[in-house]
């Protein structure tokens, strides 16, 4: 937060309205996880162990109700953007973190509370699906932007915020070409080419 400053003017976006954001860094941390009380109902405070949606992710447990926060981690109905983070990484998270809580209840970063499994299976099978066009363009010799042009999203084309797939190809090939989880990517360079397979429109944000 120190090191990124305030918001900032971007050309990605149509003059959004940022309003009053002091920048207010957190005055506890941790390496691997909390545990806070509000009364009698404890929280579990989780690093998820790998980049993920970024490279800082937790998220955040709370056995006695079976209720999860998980951040970003899960887009419900929306597009999920891997660009900070890691494909490979939000997979394994997904699999072996917040799968094995068998939440009765989820509350995701983006998209309705929910209380089964459908929308973290979904987000699965987008990753999954990230991959596999990362890896058959980059065998291809195609960038990430000509990649997602040359693709059919299928079921994902109607959720929100399509030309994140650009932005995840990226993060996907840099990970193909040896990078390790959540290494650094022309983040620049990213968001230009989803604007670029957007029609040149500025990119939205439905949270």
């Amino acid at each position: 937060m120190i090191a990124f400053g305030p918001p900032r003017e971007l050309p990605f976006w149509d003059h959004p309205e940022w309003g009053s954001l002091p920048l207010d860094p957190p005055f506890l941390t941790f390496a691997d996880g909390v545990t806070l009380h509000v009364g009698d109902l404890r929280a579990e405070v989780r690093h998820v162990g790998t980049a993920a949606h970024t490279t800082n992710d937790s998220l955040v447990w709370f056995p006695e109700r079976s209720t999860l926060f998980c951040g970003d981690l899960i887009f419900n109905g929306g597009t999920p953007f891997l660009l900070m983070g890691s494909v490979v990484g939000a997979i394994d998270v997904l699999e072996n973190v917040v799968a094995p809580l068998g939440a009765a209840t989820t509350v995701p970063g983006h998209g309705p509370v929910f209380h089964d499994r459908a929308p973290l299976d979904a987000t699965l099978d987008y990753l999954r699906f990230v991959l596999d066009v990362a890896e058959r363009g980059r065998a291809a010799g195609l960038t990430p932007l000509q990649a997602a042009r040359d693709t059919d999203l299928g079921r994902f084309a109607d959720w929100p915020d399509a030309e994140r797939i650009v932005g995840n190809l990226h993060r996907a090939y840099a990970e193909l070409d040896g990078g390790g989880r959540g290494v650094p990517v022309d983040v620049m360079a990213a968001l230009g080419d989803m604007v670029t397979h957007n029609g040149g429109r500025p990119l939205t944000c439905l949270a």
